[in-house]
């Protein structure tokens, strides 16, 4: 992205969103904002990052819906968080930005989109985020420095819970969160994950209905048993079911 390239400026129904959410944001935040969002849609025209082109449904689809996160999170403060599946980093660089002394990292198995994040990051200058190229499977494996060591796992359009619950629950702590940004069918895929949750030693302990969609609060209570996650593609190819 080029330094002359206009910045999206966000919509009057952005900021009534935003209100309705108790939201206030510093002038700053939107520059950033927008300047991410400006990046994501010249990077879509090369590859396909996002079905959503229309500038004031990416301010909803995109920023609110990552910001739906902020309320829990100032509520308890992590150190740490880690958006698992970032594509073109949502929700974790809306939430980089926002909270700016939280380690923040962004996984993505696709070379290219990576790529596309650490340009956004550097360009943006988010010195507490940080790029993971690889295979959740893979980087939260038995003997990873990652494993086990986040306060916090946000996910959005990953998978179903079943699936998703063993790509980010080894990441987190013992007592750490899992937010799943979820929709329509956000309770029959809880309702999918009993054997998933059990197996992984975590629970449900909220939903929380927002604007845009619903939160789905996953509670790790034990260490993950050594066998999780299993090898790159099997949680996608049989889910942990009972």
């Amino acid at each position: 992205m080029s330094d002359s390239t206009p910045m999206q400026v966000p919509p009057a129904s952005f900021f009534e969103t935003a209100s309705e959410l108790g939201l206030e944001f510093e002038p700053r935040e939107l520059e950033l904002l927008g300047a991410w969002l400006t990046s994501l849609e010249e990077a879509n025209q090369r590859m396909n990052l996002t079905r959503i082109t229309d500038p004031e449904a990416a301010w909803h689809r995109h920023v609110l819906d990552s910001l739906t996160l902020l309320p829990i999170l100032h509520s308890i403060e992590p150190e740490s968080l880690l958006d698992v599946g970032s594509g073109g980093g949502a929700p974790g660089i809306p939430l980089a930005i926002t909270l700016p002394n939280m380690k923040v990292g962004l996984v993505d198995s696709v070379g290219k989109k990576a790529r596309f994040l650490e340009e956004v990051v550097q360009r943006l200058r988010l010195p507490s985020v940080q790029v993971f190229n690889d295979r959740a499977e893979q980087l939260a494996a038995l003997g990873s420095p990652q494993r086990e060591s986040w306060d916090v796992v946000c996910a959005r359009a990953v998978g179903r819970l079943p699936v998703l619950l063993e790509l980010t629950i080894p990441f987190l702590r013992e007592g750490g969160l899992l937010f799943a940004i979820k929709g329509a069918q956000a309770q029959s895929e809880i309702d999918e994950s009993r054997a998933a949750l059990h197996a992984l030693h975590s629970r449900v302990i909220d939903t929380v209905q927002t604007p845009t969609g619903t939160l789905v609060v996953v509670e790790k209570s034990r260490k993950t048993p050594k066998r999780y996650p299993r090898k790159p593609g099997e949680p996608a190819r049989t889910p942990l079911q009972g």
